[in-house]
């Protein structure tokens, strides 16, 4: 495991390079979903590729940019799911980005997640990395290193609110249970992109993150393997919860496809609980 967190580590500095200096129009392919690939996601996700090429324990790859399964190494143990950079058309404005890792032992789904990390390209470089029965660990960019900074912990409520997705698309209960927590004095943190909006959550001690089943994505539209399970790793290990419009943890997601999406929130006990109440979740 030691030698995948240091790629990351690696590729971390690479991607940064690249959305400093890289062209940020669009390709002339679409990825997986039908979404217009930008020149830096191709590149990104190249560059992870490459990184990972040569590391021995990792037996396949799987992209959010490409349809099926990369095989590196037979011999490997694990596969790595893996979204290049999220967030990505957020570049040309300027704003934090990211890249998403989950890693998986056996078949592609929550309960064979063992690891997960993820990178914030902002004013800093930031990696946070989870592993089972530890606090989600942060990694600051010092120089051409990575230091360690601390463990995260969510409190039990907090003051942050992130909902995703159009609103004209949101179900009525949805839209009443964003706006009851602004009217409890929660605060707007909503940039479109999924890693600098729960990197804040997380390490502001809480809130809640929401991208819900909505009229034009009934089934959501953050996918499983690459975004929705590494995060919700991620929280349940910091203190928080996961789970999808039905109380489901997301951690039991079981995916038919590598490109299966789910409604999903992440967030502190108090705003999960009050989401249940919301949805008419009884469990």
């Amino acid at each position: 495991m030691h030698s995948i967190f240091e790629t990351i580590k690696s590729v971390a500095f690479e991607i940064d390079h690249a959305i400093k200096t890289a062209d940020l129009g669009y390709s002339n392919s679409e990825n997986s979903s039908g979404e217009d690939q930008l020149k830096l996601d191709v590149q990104s996700d190249i560059i992870i590729e490459k990184a990972f090429a040569s590391v021995a324990v990792v037996k396949n790859l799987v992209s959010e940019e490409k349809e099926g399964v990369l095989t590196l190494n037979e011999a490997g143990k694990y596969t790595i799911c893996y979204d290049p950079l999220d967030g990505s058309s957020l570049v040309d404005v300027n704003l934090s980005v990211g890249s998403i890792f989950g890693i998986y032992e056996n078949e592609l789904q929550g309960s064979n997640l063992v690891a997960s990390a993820y990178v914030v390209y902002g004013p800093r470089i930031e990696l946070v990395i989870a592993t089972k029965g530890q606090k989600p660990m942060l990694y600051r960019a010092i120089g051409d290193t990575f230091k360690e900074i601390g463990s995260i912990t969510l409190d039990k409520k907090g003051k942050l609110n992130a909902p995703g997705g159009t609103q004209q698309n949101w179900c009525d209960y949805h839209k009443t249970f964003v706006d009851d927590l602004f009217t409890e004095g929660y605060r707007l943190r909503y940039s479109g992109g999924m890693v600098p909006d729960l990197h804040q959550i997380m390490l502001k001690g809480g809130g809640i993150f929401s991208y819900p089943a909505t009229s034009d994505k009934p089934h959501g539209k953050l996918r499983q393997l690459f975004e929705v399970i590494p995060f919700a790793f991620m929280y349940e290990q910091a203190g928080g919860y996961a789970i999808n419009d039905k109380g489901l943890r997301l951690m039991e997601l079981i995916p038919s496809h590598p490109h299966d999406t789910s409604p999903c929130f992440f967030g502190s006990k108090y705003e999960i609980n009050a989401l249940k109440t919301a949805y008419g979740i009884k469990n």
